[in-house]
């Protein structure tokens, strides 16, 4: 059974920074990659950043570029998001997805599986 688990997320103050984690468990770790997404009311989730497990190449969005940063411990099957210099319009719930190609073009509909997702929320 593939598991994905977020943590991480808190209440902080502006100019503050997070770092969340996604726990991976039940499938191939090389086979797949992970991307970090987060909710945006009336619209689909939010691309932030992926990776591909099988070689580290990492990818950004224009939302995450320059604040946050994507990285992977892979013996703990753990993806990271690192998020500098919070703003309060990044208050939402962040979560993880996996899915079992690169993620070259990917988006929301691309993920095979997702957490239940972690909050973050930041104050003025």
């Amino acid at each position: 059974e593939v598991r994905l688990v977020e943590s991480g997320g808190a209440f902080v103050q502006a100019g503050g920074s997070l770092r969340l984690s996604c726990a991976a468990s039940g499938f191939t770790w090389d086979d797949y990659s992970i991307g970090w997404f987060r909710h945006v009311p009336g619209k689909a989730r939010q691309g932030l950043s992926c990776i591909n497990n099988s070689n580290g190449k990492t990818f950004y969005t224009d939302s995450a570029k320059g604040r946050f940063t994507i990285f992977s411990d892979n013996e703990k099957r753990t993806v990271y998001l690192q998020m500098n210099n919070l703003k309060p319009e990044d208050t939402t719930v962040y979560y993880c997805g996996a899915m079992q190609r690169s993620c070259s073009g990917y988006t929301a509909r691309s993920m095979d599986y997702w957490g239940r997702g972690t909050q973050v929320t930041v104050s003025s």
